[in-house]
């Protein structure tokens, strides 16, 4: 396996370090922490060079919020110079990990994202006549830290650089512990699981070192496996076959391998074999060979959030123009099931009104 050297310069480049400000700041300049950095945006990006040339570089603390929908999530955000320095680090060393990475791979890569996964998805629904449905339990959470350096080191053998994959990931330690359940894996001994764990949602080197753990997985459901047909979307697992007792083989199988190489829990209530012609639900749909249905629970957050925006434009708090920004964009997404009467239903039912001037 090939291993890059010397790419600690390019990180502090001042112009890779410009350009990574200009990313982490898009869509985020209304923020006063980023104001605060852009209005002295070369003193900080030169202290930052420095601060990275010189290694004594050291991340700040998270700042921590709960999300709710789909389900309950805490996201860990870095301050905004540990962005721009994620940003860095990112633009340098992910195009080598990107050509080893399998083309069946959609979440966080250019080029590729959900619409891409939903298609692929139901392409294989049409061909196969079963699917092996697997999730990996609590996984940000459980990334080990020693095993993802470890995947890191045997491509970057540029001690500086793995210095400050390990910084950055040091700096998760903990955040997420309150997340996961304490789980023993054979040959553990009493202390195994206080091991380093857990990568902070909501940092871009998470989302890429996501890819990079589950490559390992990936590799093997491709290459050992022979899996033809295979999908991922961050932890969501998708393989299909014709024969059923081959892809109940093949999770038993899985499950040893994501518990031995990696040490994943595959999730004991989410992982199961069966027909496609049944709708396989994925990334919020449900996909047949000649349909796609909107899943339920996406359709009552939409309705949630129509009904939180009616009473936001009533009160005065919410624009018209952000309003039907917002319901173009779930127009656009649902668009790609059968869903053009429920989306005329939906928007036949939601009456915006202003608030009654006095």
């Amino acid at each position: 396996m090939k291993t890059y050297r010397n790419l600690y310069p390019q990180v502090y480049d001042f112009e890779n370090l410009y350009r990574a400000y200009r990313k982490a700041r898009r869509g985020k300049r209304g923020r006063a922490e980023v104001a605060r950095f852009e209005a002295r945006v070369e003193d900080e990006l030169f202290r930052l060079q420095a601060e990275l040339r010189n290694e004594t570089y050291q991340p700040g603390r998270y700042r921590h919020f709960y999300i709710y929908e789909p389900k309950k999530r805490k996201i860990s955000a870095a301050p905004f110079r540990d962005r721009v320095v994620h940003h860095a680090l990112v633009a340098v060393i992910e195009p080598i990990f990107e050509r080893r990475f399998i083309f069946d791979s959609y979440a966080c890569r250019v080029g590729k994202g959900t619409h891409r996964a939903l298609a692929r998805c139901t392409e294989f629904v049409r061909q196969y006549r079963y699917v092996l449905q697997c999730d990996v339990a609590k996984f940000f959470p459980t990334i080990d830290h020693a095993i993802l350096l470890a995947i890191l080191g045997r491509t970057i053998a540029d001690r500086q650089v793995m210095n400050l994959c390990a910084k950055i990931v040091a700096s998760g330690a903990g955040v997420l512990d309150s997340e996961r359940e304490l789980h023993w894996f054979p040959g553990d001994d009493l202390f195994a699981p206080l091991r380093p764990q857990g990568l902070p949602i909501g940092n871009l080197t998470s989302q890429f070192w996501a890819n990079v753990y589950l490559n390992e997985l990936d590799q093997y459901i491709k290459r050992q496996l022979k899996c033809r047909a295979y999908v991922r979307y961050a932890d969501d697992l998708l393989l299909f076959h014709n024969d059923k007792a081959v892809l109940h083989a093949w999770l038993a199988d899985l499950r040893a391998v994501a518990a031995n190489r990696l040490r994943l829990l595959l999730h004991p209530a989410k992982c199961h074999v069966f027909p496609t012609a049944t709708g396989v639900p994925f990334l919020g749909f449900r996909h047949f060979a000649a349909y796609r249905r909107l899943k339920r629970p996406a359709v009552v957050r939409f309705r949630r959030r129509l009904r939180r925006m009616q009473a936001g434009y009533a009160a005065g708090t919410i624009s018209f123009t952000q309003i039907g920004d917002s319901i173009r964009s779930w127009c656009a997404h649902a668009a790609h099931g059968s869903t053009y009467r429920l989306r005329n239903q939906l928007l036949r039912q939601a009456v915006f009104r202003p608030a009654i001037q006095a």
